[in-house]
């Protein structure tokens, strides 16, 4: 299968392909290619970037068996162009979407089994945070919230702690929490989307949502009407 893979949720994305084998090969993944998108410019880089990195390796858009998009949590701007972008593309190839969790990745990508607190960096002192039951390339999800960054600690307490931010993950050691600090990329983005491509788990461009899981500022800062 050739996955397409997209994470615009942050500062920084970027765009991957990923050859991903149909049966449980012990490497599964196979990484062809990704390619930075920088912050800011995401509506005008990502479909040129798609489009340089299939004609690249020799793919037409018609090769493309699948879409694996980080659906949240993250930037509103960098999710809201992500997931138009892979909408769009998904309803002209007639090609399934498979959104994914940042911190769902980021659960499965520390290789730990059982109860696992995820922590991204959220900004203006918060985190967002994630408790899953990991086994494998599955996690089931029992929360997703924002926490003040303070609380992080006390929150996680008697669970393995995986985070992308070595702050977050310092703070943890700190509370002698067992950490696993992961880098995330296409492949690990593409072991969790190809566990839920295969049980069917996708979703029309219709259904494509993001998981802001923070309320936007025009929701936290407007005016009650009179």
């Amino acid at each position: 299968m050739l996955l397409l893979v997209t994470d615009t949720s942050g500062k920084q994305g970027f765009v991957g392909l990923v050859r991903a084998a149909e049966d449980a090969k012990p490497n599964p993944i196979e990484v062809i290619e990704e390619v930075p998108l920088a912050g800011g410019t995401f509506s005008a880089q990502l479909v040129p970037q798609i489009s340089g990195l299939l004609e690249k390796h020799g793919f037409r858009k018609t090769d493309i068996d699948a879409f694996i998009v980080v659906s949240g949590p993250g930037s509103f701007t960098g999710l809201r162009v992500g997931l138009a972008a892979i909408k769009a593309l998904s309803e002209i190839l007639q090609k399934p979407i498979v959104p994914v969790s940042l911190l769902e990745v980021v659960a499965v990508a520390g290789n730990a089994e059982g109860s696992v607190f995820t922590a991204l960096d959220a900004g203006r002192g918060e985190i967002y945070a994630g408790e899953y039951e990991v086994n494998g390339e599955t996690a089931c999800i029992r929360e997703e919230r924002v926490l003040p960054r303070n609380d992080f600690p006390s929150a996680a307490k008697g669970r393995i702690v995986s985070t992308t931010d070595p702050n977050l993950a310092q703070m943890a050691q700190d509370q002698a929490l067992t950490v696993h600090l992961v880098t995330i990329g296409a492949g690990a983005i593409a072991r969790v989307g190809r566990h839920k491509l295969k049980a069917g788990e996708t979703v029309s461009p219709e259904q494509l949502e993001a998981n802001y899981i923070r309320r936007s500022d025009a929701e936290i800062f407007s005016k009650p009407t009179a």
